[in-house]
């Protein structure tokens, strides 16, 4: 569902709910991203978002991004117990042991993947729903595709990724266009998605 906003455009609802989001919604949020880093990014950011909200780790985004070297999965799979310890100490992020963990084993993981399929990019692709199977606008929490990259990124061993938490990596990274029917950036988005070029297993 969208609402007005002051320069009489319609956005989805949550744009308004708190003044940073208006940005991310208009410039990030939906739009098709290909790039290896942007996708293990999110897929974290996601995982340490479970029981926070969205709003609390787009304040530390920078943040992490320096403590965990720009989301280069291939640096991170390399930390160890002390980096561990290092970014428990770190006020800047969100300091949880099992998340903290789960993003450098996610990593190493990544590495294994891209062994395998060449991308990170190419592999989740893989799992773009069809138009005919894409839920309808801001209807639902899962998908059969959440569902589906969840239980296979499980069985590779990643943690901390979820039906709903790769719902909203799908949501945000443009797997599907999830705007609200009536919300300006839709257009933009699904413009986008017709434009962008699918990574393919190499």
């Amino acid at each position: 569902m969208a609402t007005l906003f002051p320069d009489g455009k319609a956005r989805c609802k949550w744009a308004a709910a708190a003044p940073e989001f208006l940005d991310y919604h208009d410039r990030e949020w939906g739009f098709p991203v290909a790039e290896d880093r942007r996708l293990f990014e999110k897929i974290c950011l996601e995982g340490f978002q479970s029981g926070l909200s969205w709003r609390t780790i787009l304040a530390k985004r920078e943040r992490f991004r320096t403590v965990f070297c720009g989301f280069d999965f291939e640096a991170v799979a390399e930390f160890g117990g002390a980096d561990v310890e290092r970014l428990l100490g770190d006020a800047g992020i969100v300091r949880h042991r099992g998340k903290i963990e789960a993003t450098i084993n996610n990593a190493r993981r990544a590495v294994e993947l891209v062994e395998e399929k060449g991308s990170l990019a190419a592999y989740l692709w893989g799992f773009e729903p069809s138009s005919e199977a894409q839920v309808a606008p801001q209807s639902a929490s899962t998908s059969s595709a959440s569902i589906a990259i969840s239980k296979d990124l499980k069985r590779r061993g990643w943690r901390f990724v979820g039906p709903t938490t790769i719902f909203a990596f799908m949501q945000a990274m443009g797997l599907i266009n999830d705007h609200a029917e009536d919300c300006v950036i839709r257009r933009k988005v699904a413009e986008a998605r017709a434009d962008f070029t699918r990574p393919a297993v190499r």
